[in-house]
């Protein structure tokens, strides 16, 4: 059921009996997951992710969930449970604990990983991580929630069934059913089964990969596709995956045991992830392959594997960076092998071909998706999540985790099945659904934005929109326009230098010369390869600027570099 616009004004508390379900970020959308459950006088929530800004937003580093809601309603805050240690599930709750002093429950990789970004903030407590297992039951207010181990792409991944007065409630975070994983724990069927058995009220299910028929394969899959990689490389061999694919990793490890060579890390999160999970016993065979990154040179070219972040193509990613040449450490030459072991998420497809390019041109060969099997999904499939729907026999049905035409399409799934159609509901962030064991009424739609992350800053749209006004007017803007051939790379016109509200051209003329030189400097230092990525000549030619006119003027302009291909 798809709901009509309507403003919801809701109670101080939810009505006696009846479960109110609050969706704050992660529908009609993939990422930035945050799901609120409140019931008489308690409120949880599920998630607390972060997703990663639109084009136009510049400077934005994250996007991260409204949670104004819970500001007027903290003293009913009871805690706040995370499923599994994805970026999409977690990365916000560093700014959302800014907020609000409650225990944090994760299993022990997620408290682990979570420990690591905390201490990178300055909060003002020191927050409480309760480290749950699967099969355990914790109490939050009136809930009773049981932990579930589900099979995803990262380890100790879990489902949540939650047991309130009215009935129980399945949630089951991000999943596939996977009965061979590389941890040796497959998809826990009987809990689900036991619990179908008893009676569900409601399963929130994951629908990211709904229009994917059959199967997800298991991520044991990829040993034979990349042990023949690892046999036919000659040189180095550069494996980037996702920080967080600590399987994939683990993959990686006994490969590289199996043919002798040794493993360099690149990438802070990735060797932060690593660490925690080698601590926690979750991967072995580390102590025998894992080389710190300051040895690269002295190991033979044809011993050497290098595991990396930047599979999305992300700018300054080490993976990046090696592509263009720009690495302190390492270096990537002709004959060697380059896989991108993840999905081309919607919208990097430029950013990813770009350092696919570069890698080629430097003599490399690439497999990636599309051209070589080096990637599963960690989402279920139609058939998984027909099967999990028949194993829960849920009364109403609630797709969650994915944009609009996912949540449709997991409802037309159900209803193929002969699920009633109306006890599907489609809803959107900030819809608020009220039900019991009787009956569901929609409460209308909170008013939720999306907050923006820059730094450590952490903003609403409006005022990062006041604050950028505010800059304007104080400091004005300056504009570094450079012409550049496409064919050479070399700068054929300017740079130009176009001063607005900051200092007057004609009074300045030998200041805004010397700005036109540190705009020309700047270029000229970027490589070659990195003549061809305007962002990274971009970010060069702003950060020079900004320094030189800091240091002359002590004023800080809106300084907005700009490249034209001629």
């Amino acid at each position: 059921m798809l709901w009509p616009d309507q403003t919801a004004d809701p109670a101080v508390t939810s009505p006696p009996g009846r479960l109110r379900i609050i969706p704050l970020g992660g529908l009609g959308e993939v990422g930035m997951n945050m799901m609120v459950y409140e019931y008489g006088d308690d409120i949880f929530v599920v998630d607390c992710g972060h997703t990663f800004p639109e084009d136009d937003l510049l400077g934005i580093d994250l996007v991260i969930p409204d949670v104004t809601y819970l500001e007027e309603r903290a003293a009913r805050l009871r805690g706040i449970v995370i499923t599994h240690a994805h970026d999409d599930h977690l990365g916000a709750l560093p700014y959302f604990l800014r907020k609000f002093n409650i225990p944090v429950f994760g299993t022990p990789l997620v408290c682990g990983i979570l420990r690591e970004r905390l201490s990178e903030f300055d909060l003002d407590f020191d927050p409480e991580l309760r480290e749950v297992q699967p099969g355990e039951t914790h109490s939050l207010g009136a809930a009773r929630i049981e932990f579930i181990h589900v099979t995803h792409s990262v380890p100790q991944s879990v489902a949540l069934a939650i047991h309130f007065p009215i009935g129980t409630v399945v949630h089951t975070g991000d999943y596939k059913i996977d009965t061979s994983p590389i941890d040796g724990s497959p998809f826990d069927f009987y809990a689900f089964a036991r619990l179908g058995e008893r009676g569900v009220l409601a399963l929130l299910a994951d629908s990211t990969n709904v229009e994917r028929p059959g199967r997800t394969p298991s991520e044991r899959t990829l040993y034979q596709p990349l042990e023949e990689i690892f046999d036919q490389a000659p040189r180095t061999i550069f494996f980037s995956c996702f920080a967080s694919a600590i399987h994939r990793m683990q993959i990686v490890l006994e490969l590289a045991e199996r043919h002798r060579r040794k493993v360099f890390v690149a990438g802070l999160n990735m060797n932060r992830n690593l660490s925690v999970a080698r601590e926690l016993g979750i991967v072995d065979r580390a102590t025998d392959v894992l080389v710190d990154l300051g040895h690269f040179k002295k190991v033979s070219p044809d011993r050497r594997v290098v595991l990396t972040t930047g599979s999305q193509g992300e700018p300054l990613s080490a993976l990046s960076r090696i592509a263009v040449g720009e690495h302190k450490d390492v270096k990537i030459h002709k004959g060697d092998v380059a896989v991108l072991s993840s999905r081309i998420i919607p919208g990097n497809e430029r950013a990813i071909y770009h350092v696919i390019n570069h890698l080629f041109r430097r003599g490399a060969d690439v497999y990636y998706e599309g051209v070589a099997n080096v990637h599963v999904s960690g989402h279920a499939y139609r058939d998984d999540m027909a099967t999990l729907i028949a194993l829960c026999k849920p009364k109403y049905l609630i797709p969650i985790h994915g944009e609009l035409r996912h949540l449709v399409l997991h409802k037309r799934l159900a209803v193929e099945m002969g699920f009633p159609e109306d006890h599907v509901f489609i809803l959107q962030n900030g819809d608020v659904l009220e039900l019991d064991g009787q009956r569901v009424d929609y409460r209308g739609r909170l008013e939720v934005s999306r907050v923006l992350v820059d730094g450590y800053d952490v903003s609403s749209f409006d005022e990062v929109v006041l604050r950028d006004r505010r800059r304007l007017s104080e400091d004005g803007m300056l504009l570094a326009v450079l012409a550049v051939s496409q064919s050479s790379g070399n700068l054929v016109a300017g740079p130009d230098i176009v001063s607005r509200g900051f200092l007057r051209e004609e009074d300045n003329q030998e200041f805004f010369e010397r700005c036109e030189a540190v705009a020309r400097a700047a270029f000229e230092e970027c490589a070659r390869d990195e003549k061809q990525e305007w962002s990274i000549v971009k970010e060069k030619v702003r950060a020079k600027l900004k320094r030189f006119i800091k240091n002359e003027t002590g004023r800080f302009p809106y300084i907005l570099p700009v490249v034209l291909e001629i």
